[in-house]
């Protein structure tokens, strides 16, 4: 594997990222956020984890050292029940608006930039080969324009034994590559692109790539669980799906109220309220498609969307 092609912070106003993107199809920019920023996130936290009992009672909750008898991953229900406390701080959603990562952004997609309102927390145990995520591309979820970008950043220095990403060069300009019907996994030795890339991603650092380039997670082969975040970008102007701003998941008792309801200040809460997004699906096909899909799940799935769309006045 080839180490990462890097570019500094102070090299930003020089480059032309929308440039080095197509190139390449990834971006590692370092030095991008203030430590004492990261710092006051993973705290938050570490706070939650330890008081879970995921990290050693014996160990200071700092070090980040996992319990193995705690290991849990997403679906299961003891992950979500701690996940679900981090989903809810006010500083969780404010971290994807920081003001260092929007400069960058904007450099990247321009001045009408959305910041996709739902960021996600990685809580990697390490040596749980079920809960290392293999290759794949954010395309397949994300759906809408596929010129959206996820910008990851550790929120500790991130070796490669605790399980930095990895991107395979290029990769993006294949379009969706074929999966596992059953994992939804791109095969490592059929994915197209070129070269592997990785090596240590550290704290400050922003680790941002297309959302149809192939990438994967490096095992966590370490003590310590890594404390991650995935947050999304596009331009404004570009179709999205509307899934990305509501909860659609059966039996999901989510909520933007819920959710806001222990927030501190106003500030962020239905930001994306005043911009004039593109819907894709738009809620004239969503209707259709509560009404006329085949499949009673995925009926159920769009009649969902619909309604929290129009819940909150989103056309």
């Amino acid at each position: 594997m080839k180490p990462f092609r890097e570019i500094s912070a102070s090299q930003l106003s020089s480059l032309s990222l929308p440039d080095e993107m197509k190139a390449w199809g990834y971006l590692l920019i370092r030095n991008v956020l203030p430590v004492e920023d990261i710092t006051r996130m993973l705290e938050e936290i570490t706070r939650i984890v330890s008081a879970s009992g995921w990290l050693l009672s014996d160990r200071s909750p700092a070090e980040r050292v996992s319990d193995a008898r705690a290991a849990c991953g997403d679906p299961d229900p003891a992950f979500k029940r701690v996940y679900e406390q981090i989903f809810n701080l006010q500083a969780f959603h404010a971290f994807a608006h920081h003001s260092a990562l929007r400069q960058v952004m904007h450099l990247l997609v321009g001045q009408d930039l959305l910041v996709h309102p739902k960021p996600i927390g990685r809580l990697i145990f390490p040596n749980c080969d079920r809960l290392v995520i293999h290759a794949h591309q954010d395309h397949r979820s994300l759906d809408g324009d596929a010129e959206s970008f996820t910008a990851w950043m550790p929120l500790h220095d991130c070796p490669v034994e605790v399980g930095p990403l990895q991107i395979m060069e290029g990769s993006h300009v294949y379009g969706l590559q074929g999966v596992d019907p059953t994992t939804g996994i791109i095969a490592k030795e059929t994915a197209r692109g070129g070269e592997w890339a990785g090596g240590p991603i550290y704290a400050g650092d922003v680790l941002i790539f297309h959302s149809l380039t192939v990438h994967a997670a490096t095992p966590n082969t370490s003590t310590q669980l890594r404390i991650s975040m995935d947050c999304r970008f596009q331009d404004a102007r570009r179709a999205v799906n509307p899934a990305n701003f509501v909860f659609p998941g059966s039996g999901n008792d989510k909520s933007w109220e819920a959710i806001y309801a222990g927030w501190p200040s106003e500030e962020l809460k239905y930001f994306w309220k005043t911009m004039p997004l593109l819907f894709e699906p738009s809620r004239a096909t969503l209707a259709k498609l509560a009404d006329t899909e085949a499949e009673p799940k995925l009926r159920a799935r769009y009649a969902r969307i619909l309604d929290q769309l129009e819940a909150q006045g989103l056309s």
